[in-house]
């Protein structure tokens, strides 16, 4: 049975546990978002848990659970709260780790079960913490949290609308022109005209005649910002200096940038939405299309805590500490041969870690306290048991998408001001 199981990196098994540890947490906190599992709970009558509904507490216990608290955003505050916790201890024991033989090692590709079981411990004890203030601090540091993890996945994004450029224009130049040449023209067009329809959707639905004068900024300023990034994308010099740059990548980023100003419009405050009625949100039911944009949300933070796809850009692979063979998806397969034996997980690190363990888990701590917030809609519980949307969770999104414009647009200029280095 083994020799038919494909061979397999330790760096790369660890890897695939931790995030699926992280994708069985944020299934957990989804379901506690479900809507009746706290009638659910008092259905099947588990003896002295919720027998009298959400409102009702676990008795035989020395400290009182309210039933609310597993349900809810409050509960995915907690989930969200034990993971992280549990990341962030990992990180900090993981620093300096050389190679597999130092014993800290041993504890981050092993003793699975001892590290689930504190995990459990750790998310159980977070269920006791009393409202108080913990509520509101753990929605700051969720905010600044989930923004310096937006950061990197912006800077991973424009490598990667770089990357995805890079490809189809080799592709084109090698194989068929036209069909490549289509291809990017099409995904080009598609994007702009997405974008194009959202902004028209914006004025429409967030936006007033007589008012929303911040989201009529937002909107105007941001396309403004894109319409400038695109033209500057193809300019003659930008294109001497940068041949393989492009309108794709503009695109890429135009849609983007799209999608956050929406994001960031709908955690605007009650007292200041500017949203029609028809498209108002109640504080436990979200609209369909803000579930799929979560998931993709959340697709996007597992894809970029790992760090699978190792860049062709030097200065990203130093920022994600990817080594020359740490793609996960794409390995070469150049280990030694082990068609003789049972195909075992290999213990490529004995010499030098492929990845840097503490930055992996520092990256899986963000990216919980991100998934929090996604999951949550940037919402804060507060201490009354109501639902409110802050203006930090707004400046949060605005501000990384203006980041966002700025960073690839001095991805765009800095090899025309800074002629003597490499950008390559």
């Amino acid at each position: 049975m083994c020799s038919c199981c494909p061979r397999t990196r330790n760096s790369t098994v660890t890897r695939i546990i931790y995030a699926s540890i992280l994708l069985l947490g944020t299934i957990v906190a989804c379901i506690m978002l479900s809507p009746g599992v706290d009638e659910q709970l008092k259905r099947v009558r588990i003896p002295g848990f919720c027998e009298d509904g959400a409102g009702s507490s676990i008795p035989g216990l020395q400290a009182d659970v309210d039933c609310q608290m597993f349900v809810g955003y409050k509960a995915v505050y907690r989930i969200c709260f034990g993971m992280s916790m549990w990341f962030l201890v990992f990180a900090v024991l993981m620093i300096n780790i050389k190679n597999s033989r130092d014993p800290r090692a041993t504890i981050h590709n092993g003793f699975w079960f001892f590290k689930c079981a504190a995990l459990v411990a750790i998310t159980t004890g977070a269920f006791y913490i009393p409202d108080g203030p913990f509520t509101y601090t753990w929605f700051v540091v969720g905010c600044v949290g989930a923004f310096c993890f937006i950061l990197i996945q912006l800077v991973l994004l424009v490598d990667f609308a770089h990357s995805w450029n890079e490809s189809w224009v080799d592709k084109m130049e090698t194989g068929n022109s036209r069909c490549w040449y289509a291809a990017l023209l099409a995904v080009t067009i598609l994007n702009y005209i997405l974008s194009c329809i959202a902004v028209v959707l914006f004025f429409v639905f967030y936006t007033k005649p007589d008012g929303c004068f911040l989201n009529k900024f937002f909107i105007s300023f941001n396309m403004l910002f894109c319409i400038v990034v695109s033209v500057v994308s193809v300019l003659h010099k930008v294109q001497e200096s940068q041949k393989r740059s492009g309108i794709l990548q503009s695109s890429i980023i135009t849609l983007y940038t799209m999608y956050l100003t929406w994001s960031a419009m709908t955690n605007e405050p009650g007292e200041d939405m500017c949203w029609l009625p028809e498209i108002a949100l109640s504080t436990r039911n979200v609209c369909c299309c803000g579930v799929h944009f979560r998931a993709i949300s959340i697709h996007l933070s597992l894809y970029s805590s790992l760090s699978i796809r190792t860049s062709s850009t030097t200065q990203v692979n130093k920022l994600t500490m990817a080594s020359k063979d740490s793609a996960i998806l794409a390995e070469d397969g150049s280990s030694p041969d082990l068609s003789t034996g049972p195909r075992r997980v290999e213990d490529n690190e004995r010499d030098m870690v492929q990845y840097s363990y503490s930055f992996f888990h520092c990256m899986l701590f963000l990216a919980s306290l991100y998934i929090m917030m996604t999951l949550t809609n940037w919402y804060s519980p507060d201490a009354d048991y109501t639902i409110t949307s802050k203006w930090p969770a707004v400046w949060v999104k605005i501000s990384s998408c203006w980041l966002y414009l700025a960073l690839y647009t001095w991805t765009l200029v800095a090899p025309l001001i800074f002629t003597n280095r490499d950008f390559s």
